[in-house]
């Protein structure tokens, strides 16, 4: 039998890093004995399920390169199934009508309350026959009286629970739908899901899903139960924490492979080791392995694994990512240098894509003023001499190397007699129209040489005017 495991997320919002993780996860599982990988789209809540949802969790999965072997597969495709093994379990004599109303369910639930009982529906139509015509009613499954269940879980352990706490859970609601614990159980056991991997909010589920597999017959498959996400302070991770769509990580900057290796190490570990390719993730990664307890999610560590991998990742690469922010930023890219030639000059200088773009836009758009701040304490009457200079100088080489450029600049010092911030400081706001940017020698060298000079003279009419105002 193929090793099967499943994503199944309800598209009733995005996919968030919980369940990116959980994916993660399932997908490793899968790959690592040479398995199959389903992506199944719960979407039986018909009132908050969206086709929005469905093309987010799409878009997530296929940004982080999670493919899948099957699927996606709906369950709102799979009604006549649902409805076929509900009616099995009926004649079976595993499910029954069940026709009393909310307000008698509760009442039932408050009486076992007030009793110091578990709090559930008392029974009251599991051996009745006496059905009243015209009245709506559910279908219950009908759940063991007595004995235990035990959860092989691969990564909590052994997990047992008595059948006396559990509920005669519907299956069935008044208007005919399935519920969640049906579907999932029909589900699973149609695609031969092997092994159940999912957040561990699930494990009241899985007892009541254990035992309806058991009614139909169907082989159990074996359980993980992940422990959840925390943020920073303890709690749940939600939105307050930053909690947000994976698409959200793409659009602030991060690469897919960043994320999935900070994903992998919230609730994993492999030694001492923090960086993991993909290829070392499948090879290493171990379900039995997972932490049993929460993990809390760290967006500084984050920050410094999409650095890593910004840097070292080939720049080719990292600028089919780069792209993509530069497009949103409004950055047109057809003229100037190449996008790794950016990543590679900028990538030890920022956190992120997002903010690579945002520092890179100097080398194809033109500006029509100065940085206020930079201006106002390097385009000064001492610097029109240097630039002068300087400009003379680039003017004349006929090789616009790094190299060549580095001597200009280097002789224009000497034959001044001033430091190479009198010269390179008014230079780089000249260019930049900004403080800051990488070796001044490769800036100018990735632009170019017609652009540069254009800029020095705009630069040498700012220092003009202050002159002729001072």
């Amino acid at each position: 039998m193929t090793l099967t495991t499943r994503f199944a997320p309800s598209p009733t919002g995005y996919l968030h890093v919980g369940g990116a993780r959980t994916a993660l996860y399932s997908w490793l599982y899968a790959k690592k004995n040479g398995g199959d990988f389903i992506l199944r789209i719960e979407d039986t809540d018909l009132e908050r399920s969206t086709q929005a949802s469905v093309d987010a969790i799409m878009d997530g999965m296929n940004w982080l390169q999670l493919e899948w072997t099957h699927g996606p597969y709906f369950q709102t495709e799979r009604f006549d199934r649902y409805k076929e093994v509900i009616a099995q379990l009926l004649e079976s004599g595993h499910a029954y009508r069940c026709y009393s109303t909310a307000e008698e369910v509760e009442a039932m639930r408050e009486e076992a309350k007030a009793k110091g009982e578990i709090e559930k529906y008392n029974g009251l139509w599991r051996d009745r026959t006496d059905y009243p015509e015209d009245k709506p009613y559910v279908i219950r499954f009908k759940n063991p009286l007595d004995g235990n269940v035990i959860i092989k879980d691969m990564v909590k352990g052994d997990i047992t629970i008595s059948n006396t706490q559990l509920d005669d859970l519907i299956i069935a609601r008044s208007d005919g739908t399935p519920t969640y614990n049906l579907t999932v159980v029909v589900d699973d056991w149609d695609m031969k899901v092997s092994h159940v991997v999912r957040g561990d909010d699930h494990i009241s589920n899985t007892p009541k899903q254990i035992n309806i597999l058991a009614a139909l017959g169907a082989e159990i498959p074996a359980y993980a139960h992940i422990p959840m996400i925390l943020g920073d302070d303890g709690k749940r991770l939600s939105k307050r924490h930053g909690a947000v769509g994976v698409m959200q990580y793409r659009d602030d900057g991060y690469l897919p492979e960043a994320l999935l290796n900070y994903l992998v190490r919230l609730g994993w570990s492999h030694g001492d080791q923090e960086i993991f390719s993909r290829e070392e993730m499948i090879e290493l990664f171990d379900l039995t392995g997972c932490n049993r307890a929460p993990s809390a999610f760290n967006t500084e560590k984050l920050i410094w694994v999409n650095q890593h991998y910004m840097k070292t990742m080939d720049p080719e690469y990292v600028a089919s990512h780069l792209e993509w922010h530069m497009a949103d930023q409004g950055i047109a890219t057809d003229n100037g240098p190449a996008l790794s030639e950016i990543v590679k000059v900028q990538a030890d200088r920022v956190k992120t894509l997002k903010e690579m773009a945002a520092i890179s836009t100097y080398f194809y758009h033109d500006f029509t003023e100065f940085d206020e701040k930079a201006a106002k304490k390097h385009l000064r009457g001492v610097a029109q001499k240097p630039l002068e200079v300087v400009k003379a100088k680039l003017a004349e080489l006929s090789e616009w190397k790094a190299e060549t450029i580095h001597e200009a600049i280097n002789s224009t010092a000497e034959e001044l007699e001033v430091g190479m911030g009198k010269v390179g400081m008014p230079l780089r706001v000249a260019v930049t129209g900004g403080g800051n940017s990488p070796s001044l020698d490769i800036t100018l060298e990735l632009l170019p040489k017609e652009k540069v000079l254009a800029r020095i003279d705009m630069a040498l009419a700012v220092v003009a005017e202050r002159i002729a105002n001072s």
